[in-house]
């Protein structure tokens, strides 16, 4: 991943994620410009990825227990599959 692509804001990235979805969905894409668009895609979801992996770090808990409040490191809430 070069310099320049660390250097694209989460919400530039999505914006332009969904322009290549959009492009992709219509249908009337060449095939080899489909392929290129494909992996620019990719790309770009990797970014967004790595960018919210970034963020949850940064993210602490504030819990209030009986000592009083704590930090906790962020853990995102899984959804109960009812398994």
């Amino acid at each position: 991943m070069s310099a320049n692509e660390t250097e694209v804001s989460f919400e530039a990235a999505i914006e332009q994620l969904e322009r290549i979805v959009s492009q992709l969905e219509s249908g009337d894409v060449p095939l080899e410009k489909a392929i290129e668009l494909y992996q620019e895609g990719v790309k770009l979801s990797h970014l967004c990825g790595v960018k919210l992996e970034q963020v949850e770090k940064k993210i602490e808990m504030l819990v209030e227990g009986e000592a009083g409040v704590t930090r906790k490191p962020f853990q995102p809430v899984l959804e109960d599959k009812g398994n």
